[in-house]
């Protein structure tokens, strides 16, 4: 049975470099994008500026947060910052999460649920992560804080985990393969001895909250789905103090909650990026 081609030309319309490209890598038995999930100029401004008031978000929530706060706090910043720019949070009842900001608070992975009795103490680490729709486009990153005055070791995991994820941008190229990004950021947690959580990955977004492809955060040169122009997709390494194995936490009622199997900390920041001719464009800045 022939296998079902994923990349369409246009009829009537000469081959470009990137059909060639695309066909030639389908021919060698390659995962390769849909032709859907290469985004016009048009669609790819809107998601730009999906993306500016995402980083605003973020911002503000920097500028507040503090130790003695608790996260329902962190999560009516978010909400009010939407509301003052026509946005609207996309976790916001998501298949039941019932707030609009993710708040992991140290072995918490990722999809902690801001809450009043979740106060912030000096020494904690907590991942803040937002995704906003705006008139339809969505753009999605998170950021660590660190409250007060930490242990090396926790400054030391949540340095790392920004390293993995820039080094995962530059291992991102065009007609590279997924793959490539996760070989690159094992490669450097590796040296660390850290675990790099397997459960979740990155993923596209844009036109829609999650979609191909799925980036992976460990993984081999050459595999996974071929990166082309114009595709849309974030890079979220979660990098665990020792084991990558997790766990959803069995006292939340909306089972959404992740956290290490061992309970050790956990950190993670995240981009929704734009891969162009030349390299990933940061469109949550």
């Amino acid at each position: 049975m022939t296998k079902k081609k994923r990349w369409h030309c246009i009829p009537g319309q000469p081959l470009t470099e990137m059909d060639k490209q695309v066909m030639y890598w389908e021919s060698k038995g390659k995962l390769v994008p849909t032709r859907e999930l290469i985004l016009n100029d048009e669609q790819i401004e809107g998601i730009r500026r999906a993306g500016e008031v995402n980083t605003g978000v973020l911002d503000e929530v920097a500028k507040n947060i503090h130790a003695g706060m608790n996260t329902q706090e962190i999560d009516d910043i978010c909400m009010q910052y939407c509301k003052d720019h026509n946005a609207t949070p996309a976790c916001l009842n998501y298949e039941g999460f019932p707030k609009s900001v993710c708040t992991s608070i140290n072995e918490v992975v990722c999809h902690g649920i801001p809450k009043e009795e979740d106060v912030l103490e000096e020494g904690d680490i907590i991942n803040v992560d937002f995704t906003t729709i705006l008139d339809g486009y969505y753009a999605d990153a998170s950021r660590m804080f660190i409250i007060g005055k930490t242990t090396p070791e926790k400054e030391q995991l949540v340095r790392v985990a920004k390293e993995c994820l820039e080094i995962g941008m530059e291992a991102a190229k065009p007609y590279g393969f997924v793959g490539d990004i996760g070989h690159a950021i094992k490669k450097h947690c590796k040296k660390y001895g850290y675990g790099i959580v397997t459960d979740l990955c990155g993923h596209g977004v844009g036109l829609k909250f999650h979609e191909e492809p799925e980036v992976m955060h460990t993984g081999y040169r050459g595999t996974g789905m071929l990166l082309v122009p114009g595709m849309v997709f974030t890079i979220e390494p979660m990098i665990n103090m020792k084991s990558p194995k997790v766990f959803i936490d069995a006292d939340d009622e909306y089972g959404w909650e992740v956290i290490t199997e061992d309970e050790l900390p956990s950190a993670q920041w995240e981009h929704t990026l734009l891969m162009t001719e030349h390299g990933v464009e940061v469109l949550t800045y």
